[in-house]
């Protein structure tokens, strides 16, 4: 049987790409939970700080799904401080259900790690 020269190429390459791809993903992931633990232990580094804020928006993120797999969700709540600035944390969904855009309250986080709002009483 006859082999051409880019036949051999292909072959004796592949490995060679598989362990340069392997290489890739695995620098990705160690990446990711490098980014994450970082940002966890900055958290944890930082003050719990409460302060006034307002619900500006609230958003959903739904991942996953297809075919027999059941979709996810993600939660966010976007509040902004009576200086204007703005902050997204994610919330868990009994938080998103109970509260509403324009609600104001004291907001507590530590960081980027969202932690309570209580909502002003009327």
């Amino acid at each position: 049987m006859f082999h051409s020269p880019f036949h051999n190429i292909m072959i004796s390459t592949m490995p060679v790409i598989i362990i340069i791809f392997f290489i890739i993903i695995t620098g990705v992931i160690l990446i990711s939970i490098a980014k994450g633990v970082k940002e966890h232990f900055r958290n944890n580094s930082m003050e719990e700080t409460t302060i006034p804020a307002r619900i500006i928006t609230k958003r959903t993120h739904v991942w996953g799904g297809h075919g027999d797999t059941s979709a996810s969700t993600s939660y966010y709540v976007t509040f902004e401080d009576e200086w204007g600035n703005r902050m997204e944390f994610s919330v868990r969904n009994s938080f998103f259900g109970m509260y509403a855009e324009g609600d104001k309250g004291m907001l507590t986080h530590q960081g980027t790690r969202f932690l309570h709002f209580e909502r002003d009483r009327f």
